[in-house]
């Protein structure tokens, strides 16, 4: 005669084969929670790294204001008005020194009018003289370890800035640019 099993002995094999086994039905779900939080984070640090790149490169505006500074400089022409070298005595205690250099003016444009050194031009002369002699005053009061210094070029650029707005309104001077520059003792 045939023997069979009784149903309960079969019942148990088949759940045991078809039922998961505890930790591996978290494992691939955790890998995919890994692998979605990763891809996440890159598409973020791309996004961000663009959204920068827009905004410092001057491409994308973020503010009302960022325009009109923007279009603010653009509107005003400028030109370059490059003074004789000069040659100073520096205002050192006991000691021999001078600084001799170049200055180049960027002054603002007077509409459609000359540059300001043209010859035919006789109080551009004029402006031009009193702004020399507004940059010797300025530089003869200097002593050479205030040139020297980590900063003192661009004190001086503001201190003759100011002296040079002040004596000579007309040039309406915006920068200043040092093409040569050099301090003997």
């Amino acid at each position: 005669m045939a023997t069979s099993t009784p149903l309960t002995d079969v019942a148990p094999n088949l759940s045991a084969a078809t039922s998961p086994v505890p930790g591996s039905a978290k494992a691939p779900v955790a890998s995919l929670l890994i692998a979605m939080l990763v891809g996440a984070v890159i598409a973020s640090l791309g996004f961000g790294g663009i959204f920068y790149y827009l905004a410092h490169s001057g491409r994308l505006s973020l503010r009302k204001g960022a325009i009109s500074k923007s279009v603010t400089p653009a509107e005003v022409a400028t030109h370059l008005v490059a003074l004789d070298p000069l040659l100073v005595n520096l205002a050192d205690e006991g000691e021999s020194t001078y600084v001799r250099l170049s200055i180049t003016l960027q002054v603002e444009d007077a509409g459609a009018a000359k540059e300001p050194k043209a010859a035919s031009n006789k109080s551009g002369d004029d402006v031009i003289a009193t702004a020399r002699d507004t940059a010797l005053t300025v530089l003869g009061q200097q002593t050479a370890n205030g040139l020297l210094a980590a900063d003192g070029k661009e004190q001086l650029k503001a201190e003759l800035l100011k002296a040079l707005n002040q004596q000579t309104p007309s040039l309406k001077v915006k920068k200043i640019l040092f093409t040569d520059f050099l301090v003997q003792r």
